[in-house]
Formats: C-alpha cells, sequence, structure tokens
C-alpha cells in the first residue's frame, strides 16, 4: 500500500514520520471512512497535502487517525468562503462541544495543508494568520450561541466578546492564547447591574470550558481575559458604563496602548462597537503622557531582563532581535504619530509597516526589511507551533530543526544561520527607524533615509523626553550639517545617540551638551574616532550628558576627559602618589606663583569631573569620592602654598593642618577647607621675622586659593584657628599649645578631633599634632559643664543656621538625624574616653563610630543606625550636585522636586519609579538617629 502512495510523501518535511503515521492512519480506517480515504488517494493534491501533514505535524496527524472523517478537509478550499457550522439532532452539551471542536480543528487542517505545501510560505503567512484568526472569531460565535443554549436566564442580557492582542488584530499564530473582553449589558434597564454581570460571567465561564477544558477532543486554546481592568483582581465581566467609568478615570497609559488592537469579534456586535467607539479615541492620546516612552520602553527593558538566559537563547517573541522588538517599534510609531495621522491607526502590524512607510515616518528600505524579518519570525513561530499544536515561542535546538528547516526550504544550519542574522538586524533597525529620520542631512546619502517634516520629527522628539524639541532639532541640524568628516561621523553615530539620551533623564540637557563638547572637540580626529570606534564611549557620554547636570556642565570645559570613558581604569580613583607625581610635573612647567596655584586648581577640577563621571557610571562609591576628593584637595592646597613661598627668603618652615570635613578625608563636590597653618622659625631667625613671613604665606596662600581665574577657586576657611577672625593666620607650636592650655574652649577641643596633617612641613605637623595630644583627647574626659557647652552649642546651631522655612528633617547637615548630630555624636564620644581608649583617635566618622561598637560604648544597632543615616545624607549632597549643578546651600536640602529626584535616582542608579525612595528613606534613617543622637548627646 506504501509504494501505491509514495507521491503522499513529496510534500513530507520528514519522510520516515510522513510513513509512520500514514501506516497507523491505514490501520485506522473503518468501513465508514474508507469512502473518505479513496477520494484522498484519487486526488494528488489532497495526497501532498496529507503527506505534508503526516511528514510535519505529529498534533494534526494523530488527529486524523482518532477521527478520520477530517480527512474532508484536505479537499476544501482556502479561498472558499468558510462559516463555521455544527449540526446535531439532539440538545447534548458534551454533543455540541465535541462537534464545535471537530468542526474548529477540520478547518484548521485545512489551512495548514495549504500553508505546508505552497510554494512561498512567507508571501501566505498574512493570510494564514487571517484565516487562523477568522477561524478562532467563528469558534468564539457559535461558542456564544451554544452558551446562551444552555446558561440560565442568558436571554435577559447583550454578550459581546472584545478581541485584544494578536486575535484582535487578526494575526494569530496556529496556537495561541486569546485575549479577550467581556461585556454584558441588560436587555431590560431594570435588570440590576449584579444581576448582569452575574449572567455575563456564567456565559463567559461556558465559552471558555467549551474550548479550554479536557476532553475526547483536545482543548483548542486558552481564553485569556487578564487584559481586562484590574487583571485578575477584577470582575470578569462588566457593564460597558462600568468599562467607560475606569477607561476615563483609572486605566493607565498601557491599558490603552493594549486596546490598539481591540476588536469585537463574537456575541451582540453594537454592544462591542459601542466599547470601541468609547475607548478608540483615548487610544491615540496615550503618547501625550508625560513618560509615556519611557515606560514603555522601561517595560519592555524589564521583560528582556526577567528572561532567563538560556530560554533567551532560543526565544522567538521576547529575547532582543524578536518579534516583540518588531511589534515595540512599529506600535511606539504609531501611538506617537497617529495622534495626528489617522491613517496610521490600524491594529495588523504588517499594514501598520506599509502605512508608517507609504506616509513617510520610516524608509521604504528599512519598512522592507522590517515587514521581511516579521514575516520569517512568525513564519519560524508557526512552525514551531504546528509540530505538536503547542503554545510555544522558542525554536527547537539546532539538532532537532530539521523538520522545520527542510518545510521551508533550508538545511537546518542554513535556517538557524538565517535567524541569527535577523535577530541582529532586527535589533539595530529600531535605531534607523526611530532616529534617523530626525535628522534632516541623512536624506541626501541615500535615497530611503526619509526626513519627518518638522511637525512630526517634533513629536518624535517630544515622545522620547524632549522637552524643547524644537532647540533640539536645531541642534541636531547644527550637528550634522555640512559634509564635513565630523558631520559625517556625527551623522552616524547621532541616531544611536538620541536612543542613549531619550533613555536617560534630560536628553534636552544631554544634547545641549553633546553640541558644547562637539564643537569645541569636531576638529580633532582621536575624538570622532572614538565615538565611531569604541563599543562604550558614545553610550557613556549620553548617558553623563542627559543625567548630571554638574556633569554636563564641567565636561565642555575638560572635553579631553572623554578619553577615560573607554577605560574603567582611568574612572576610578587614582593614589595620592599618582596625585602628586602629576602635580609636580605640572608645577615644572609652570614659572609664576599665580601659575603654580592654578595647576594645582587645574588637577582639583579634572579630579572632581573624574570621581563625577565614575560615580555616575556606578563605578566609584560615595565613600571612595569622599577619599579621593580630599587627597586632591590637600594637593591643591599644597601647590598654592609652594606657590607662596617660591618669593619668600625661606626663614621659616610652614605646615597646613587640615580640620573639619577635609581633616576626616570627607570631602564633597563643593565642600569648603576648614585648615589651620602653623610655622616654625628657622634655625637663627627671630620669631618676630619669622612670623611675619608666615603671615604673608598664609595670607598669600589663601588668595592663591581663591582668586578668579580660569579654574574654580577654592575657599579655604580658617576660622576654627584661635581666637577665630580675631585670631592671626599663623602660628607657631608654642603659640598653639599656649593658647589651648590657658584659653581653649570646649568646643576647640572638639574642632581638634579631625585635625591632621595637610600639607607642607610633615615634620613640623606631626610635632604639633603631638603637642596636641592632651588637649584634644583629655583623659580624664570631659566635665559635665562642658558637656552642656557642646548640648547648648548644638542646639543653637540647629536654631540659628537652618534657614526659615525648611523643614529640620530635610536638612541633611544641619537637621535631626543629619550630618551634625551623627557628627557630634561620635565626637563627644570621642573627647569622653579618646583619652583612655587610643583606638578612638581617628578623624573619620563612620571608621570612630564602629570602633565605639567594639569598645562597648554604644549598641551595634546604634552605630549601624548613625552610620546610615550619615551616609545616607553624605550621599544626597553628592547626588544632589551631580543632579542639578548647583553648589550651594541648597544641596544640603532633601529635594522636593520630581524631576530633581528622577535625576538624583537615574545616578544613584535606583529605578525612576522609586525615586520618591531618596527621600523617604533618607527621613526614616534621620528619624531613627535622632533618636540615638537623643540618648547618647544628649542623655535624653
Amino acid at each position: 500500500m506504501l509504494n501505491e502512495h509514495s507521491d503522499i510523501l513529496a510534500y513530507a518535511a520528514d519522510k520516515e514520520l510522513a510513513r509512520a503515521h500514514l501506516a497507523r492512519l491505514e490501520d485506522a480506517l473503518t468501513e465508514h471512512t474508507q469512502p473518505v480515504w479513496e477520494s484522498v488517494r484519487q486526488d494528488l493534491s489532497q495526497r501532498q497535502k496529507l503527506g505534508a501533514i503526516l511528514g510535519f505535524s505529529t498534533a494534526l496527524s494523530d488527529l486524523l487517525i482518532v477521527h478520520p472523517q477530517l480527512l474532508t478537509a484536505l479537499g476544501d478550499q482556502l479561498d472558499a468562503d468558510h462559516s463555521l457550522q455544527i449540526h446535531l439532532a439532539n440538545d447534548d452539551e458534551r454533543s455540541h462541544i465535541a462537534a464545535l471542536r471537530l468542526a474548529y480543528y477540520q478547518r484548521l487542517i485545512t489551512i495548514a495543508a495549504h500553508d505546508l505545501t505552497h510554494e512561498h510560505p512567507h508571501a501566505l503567512l498574512p493570510k494564514i494568520s487571517t484565516l487562523i484568526s477568522d477561524l478562532v472569531d467563528q469558534t468564539l460565535q457559535v461558542g456564544v450561541n451554544l452558551a446562551y443554549r444552555y446558561v440560565s436566564d442568558a436571554h435577559k442580557i447583550d454578550f459581546a466578546v472584545i478581541a485584544m492582542g494578536k486575535s484582535g488584530a487578526r494575526e494569530l499564530n496556529y496556537i495561541s492564547d486569546v485575549d479577550v473582553i467581556y461585556i454584558a449589558q441588560p436587555r431590560d434597564p431594570n435588570t440590576p447591574d449584579s444581576e448582569v454581570t452575574r449572567i455575563g460571567t456564567a456565559l463567559a465561564n461556558w465559552l471558555s470550558r467549551a474550548v479550554t477544558t479536557p476532553g475526547p477532543i483536545p482543548a483548542l486554546w486558552e481564553l485569556d481575559p487578564n487584559l481586562r481592568p484590574e487583571g485578575k483582581q477584577g470582575p470578569l465581566v462588566r457593564t460597558l458604563a462600568s468599562y467607560q467609568a475606569y477607561y476615563d478615570r483609572w486605566a493607565q497609559p498601557w491599558e490603552f496602548q493594549a486596546l490598539l488592537k481591540a476588536r469585537p469579534v463574537a456575541g451582540d456586535q453594537q454592544t462591542g462597537q459601542a466599547f470601541i467607539d468609547h475607548v478608540w479615541p483615548k487610544v491615540w492620546h496615550i503618547a501625550n503622557t508625560d513618560g509615556f516612552v519611557d515606560d514603555v520602553r522601561k517595560m519592555r527593558q524589564r521583560v528582556e531582563a526577567n528572561l532567563p538566559r538560556k530560554r533567551a537563547e532560543r526565544e522567538l517573541k521576547l529575547a532582543p532581535g524578536g518579534l516583540r522588538d518588531i511589534e515595540f517599534t512599529v506600535q511606539l510609531l504609531q501611538l506617537v504619530h497617529g495622534r495626528t495621522d489617522t491613517t496610521l491607526r490600524v491594529a495588523h502590524t504588517i499594514t501598520a509597516i506599509k502605512a508608517l512607510s507609504q506616509a513617510g515616518y520610516i524608509g521604504r528600505q528599512s519598512g522592507a526589511k522590517l515587514e521581511e524579518h516579521y514575516r520569517f519570525l512568525r513564519l519560524l513561530e508557526h512552525r514551531s507551533q504546528l509540530q505538536r499544536l503547542r503554545r510555544t515561542h522558542e525554536v527547537p535546538p539546532l539538532s532537532q530543526l530539521g523538520t522545520i528547516a527542510t518545510s521551508l526550504g533550508y538545511s537546518a544550519e542554513e535556517l538557524e544561520e538565517r535567524w541569527h542574522t535577523i535577530r541582529r538586524e532586527v535589533r539595530e533597525l529600531h535605531s534607523a527607524i526611530f532616529y534617523h529620520p530626525l535628522l534632516p542631512s541623512l536624506a541626501s546619502l541615500s535615497p530611503d533615509n526619509v526626513v519627518l517634516e518638522e511637525h512630526a520629527a517634533k513629536e518624535r522628539l517630544a515622545a522620547i523626553g524632549f522637552t524643547d524639541p524644537q532647540r533640539a532639532l536645531r541642534n541636531l541640524h547644527a550637528l550634522t550639517a555640512g559634509l564635513s568628516r565630523t558631520a559625517t561621523i556625527q551623522r552616524h553615530v547621532l541616531p544611536a545617540m538620541i536612543g542613549w539620551m531619550a533613555q536617560a533623564s534630560e536628553p534636552d540637557h544631554g544634547l545641549n551638551a553633546f553640541r558644547d563638547v562637539s564643537e569645541q572637540l569636531g576638529t580633532t580626529s582621536w575624538y570622532m574616532r572614538l565615538l565611531r570606534d569604541s563599543a562604550v564611549v558614545a553610550p557613556r557620554l549620553a548617558k553623563l550628558l542627559a543625567t548630571s547636570r554638574y556633569i554636563a556642565a564641567m565636561l565642555p570645559t575638560l572635553p579631553d576627559a572623554i578619553v577615560w570613558l573607554e577605560d574603567d581604569a582611568q574612572l576610578i580613583p587614582r593614589t595620592r602618589d599618582q596625585l602628586a607625581h602629576e602635580l609636580a610635573a605640572l608645577l615644572r612647567r609652570r614659572k609664576t606663583p599665580e601659575q603654580k596655584a592654578m595647576a594645582g586648581r587645574y588637577l582639583r577640577r579634572k579630579e572632581i569631573l573624574r570621581m563625577a563621571i565614575g560615580q555616575t557610571l556606578g563605578l566609584v562609591s560615595a565613600n571612595e569620592v569622599h577619599k579621593a576628593l580630599s587627597d586632591v584637595m590637600d594637593l591643591a592646597i599644597e601647590a598654592s602654598l609652594a606657590a607662596a613661598c617660591q618669593t619668600t627668603q625661606c626663614l621659616a618652615r610652614h605646615t597646613v593642618i587640615a580640620l573639619g570635613r577635609l581633616g576626616g578625608n570627607e570631602i564633597g563636590y563643593v565642600s569648603d577647607a576648614d585648615v589651620l597653618f602653623v610655622y616654625e622659625s628657622q634655625e637663627g631667625i627671630s620669631d618676630d621675622v619669622a612670623y611675619a613671613e608666615a603671615k604673608g604665606v598664609a595670607t598669600r596662600t589663601l588668595a592663591l586659593l581663591s582668586a578668579p581665574g580660569a579654574e574654580p577657586s577654592i575657599t579655604a576657611d580658617i576660622q576654627l584657628r584661635p581666637e577665630g577672625k580675631q585670631g592671626a593666620v599663623t602660628r607657631s607650636i608654642e603659640s598653639y599649645l599656649a593658647y589651648y592650655e590657658r584659653w581653649g574652649s570646649t568646643w576647640e577641643r572638639q574642632a581638634l578631633l579631625r585635625a591632621r596633617y595637610c600639607c607642607g612641613d610633615k615634620s613640623l605637623a606631626q610635632r604639633w599634632l603631638a603637642g596636641i595630644e592632651n588637649f584634644r583627647y583629655p583623659h580624664q574626659g570631659l566635665a559635665p559643664n562642658q558637656v552642656q557647652e557642646i548640648q547648648m552649642m548644638k542646639i543653637r546651631m540647629e536654631k540659628e543656621r537652618i534657614p526659615r522655612g525648611v523643614d529640620p528633617l530635610r536638612h541633611v547637615k544641619l537637621g535631626r538625624g543629619g550630618l551634625a548630630d551623627v557628627e557630634w555624636t561620635i565626637q563627644l564620644l570621642q573627647l569622653h574616653f579618646a583619652g583612655r581608649y587610643p583606638q578612638l583617635r581617628g578623624s573619620s566618622t563612620c571608621a570612630m563610630i564602629t570602633t565605639a561598637v567594639s569598645l562597648g560604648l554604644m549598641e551595634k544597632h546604634e552605630g549601624e543606625i548613625l552610620i546610615e543615616a550619615w551616609s545616607q545624607a553624605s550621599q544626597i549632597r553628592g547626588l544632589n550636585v551631580l543632579a542639578t549643578g548647583k553648589t550651594g546651600s541648597s544641596v544640603d536640602i532633601v529635594p522636593d522636586d520630581s524631576e530633581v529626584l528622577r535625576l538624583m535616582a537615574a545616578i544613584a542608579h535606583i529605578p525612576l519609579q522609586r525615586s520618591q525612595d531618596i527621600s523617604e528613606l533618607y527621613a526614616r534613617a534621620a528619624r531613627r538617629a535622632r533618636t540615638v543622637t537623643n540618648k547618647l548627646f544628649y542623655n535624653e
């Protein structure tokens, strides 16, 4: 028998599989089904279609073997008008469901048979999807009709089924979940809504059972109602008024995006159409929602991030370069431009690609390639599902790909290679399609490069986050106009740069700064080469400029720093020795004191930018920033001190002592430098003569640090010196010690806790530090009146120095639970106990808290609370600077501006939707720290 039908194997992708299925089929024939089989045997076309199914789809082959009467499907025409009908004499519910399913499978076999034997399956793909969708529509309609027959009281309502997703767009796969929404309307307006939804729910549940529950005839597909309002938590069925109220008041933008493909498919058409008429106009306004494109993009990124790596390797739909990438690009363009162009308001993906191309929103070649790749991926998805009629979006491994490959005219290796090529190209196409048309100068390079009209370009720029699209367009034109090599390279890199900036918080600032940098460096070959050839420089530059206003303002003044972006090692703190070596080289090339001081200030600006970039890219911690900036501040002061000494007769030795946050190696991007000057006369030089020179050196050093110039000035504060503003700018060791012994106050003891060597004569500094040991670390600790003195000073400072109207809980420096609370608490413990415990003789706040815990001077949880509050407060100051570019006292206040919080969140690598966590977590940490301060500092 097999030899008589060898032509059956002509279209069999797996001939051995076809022979096995054919043998089983012939064994299953009965006298009732023999005539059908004879009809197939006598028709060449039917025999070939049978062979195609038997040699490819195990699931459909099993159906034919169990139900040979379905062989009649092989003779049905694909284009013939088809209406799914079932005829049964009895009113048996189970028989009706079985008949419905058999009718469905009979038509599906017809569709699959034509698909598998078509010469050009890529070309046939849209039609196959449409026919499957129509079959599902008809099945749902027959199912609704049957539900009315078997659900009591069904006659009281009108019931409608709205298809969503691929079903709504009429582009279903062979086996897909069918996304639906159910609507119930009373035929009698007096029927209570509760009764209406009860009946509607019964109809929906009956319909779901009819197509999804196991039975003698396999289930068809899942009905998925989870795109309904409130998802799984919401009612399964609502009235039209309930839907309208929800979409008018509470629906999220993504829910309207889901409605882009909504379509009435079964039940009462008037009810279904009323639903569509209400929601359809709303779909086309969601792109006006602030952050819509950013939210959609991040939703897509979350899907990719949550996809297991092993699965992603074979994933057709959700992995990078998959179907969802194409659908994301197309829908985004539809929603952005469909607000004003109604020709784009279509649900079918391929139709939408054609509409976008014809209307000039994407280039014709790009559109054609996008459509071609979409057809290929969908066809591969169809074939992967058709083998076993299982819902899958994974391509079988290469070892199992042979049957699918043969059915498409490839070898397994060729199909695998083709698929991987398409994945790469799909990923690249998003940039080409979405951003290229924003650059007018690209139009001259290729006839396929479309350029958006100004209105459309502004729409697209606004949708991706640019708040001033007009200025953005001017920047883009300026960057890409002309025939220079610079403009040519800019035309290549800018589409991707726009995309990276759009993913950041402030694309407008980013593009403005990028233009500034490019205008300064555009003629240098290394800059353009870096942008074009480096895999990391361009995306990092885009992120930095569009995330940190501080960096966006600084980088154009030090554009050579862009080279650092290629190497992580260039973006981490340099050692003190490395910095000193560079400073020495800079000073050798400078002659005047002013030039040498400016070299130190230049080095400081350079390292500040290095740390700002490193922190924003997540390569450097806040503590590393503090230490690095303290080191370079020391060296900047050293340069000015050396410059001030340049014109002296060297009658004295000079050193600078660091105090405050500089002394603790804890300064930030905009901190002042608290210092003291110490001198010692050279042998044979009287103190009066030495002091005269030392006073000049100290005064000159301060002037060189603060003088206006090309580099940012440095405020070196000497108000912590003996006698404050009225005191001498520098003193000898003996003078300092005499003052502290006779007149030193408690607060001066406290200030000296953080004293350390900064620069100058190190031996002199060490002797000075040794001399003040007993003063700052009193062996007996503090007397009660001294403790009270510190407490009252802290209370006064909090009352007088926090600006009026500022919530003390939001002031990270002086407010409750802020930096001062933590620092004064540990410093009070040091004054009490450092005389007895040498371990407490240090200047680092967090290190001393940890030591105090180890000594039992505070509980472990108290130490953790203080460190957490101090760390958060310090981080907020730094983030405030990086985000806003401000350098005044406002950086000490937790911002309440949501935009600033979003910038800070981006720099801190906190998800933008959680940007409020910055202020909320700090408030919590500060409240807890204040409780510890009240106990340990105020003894409450």
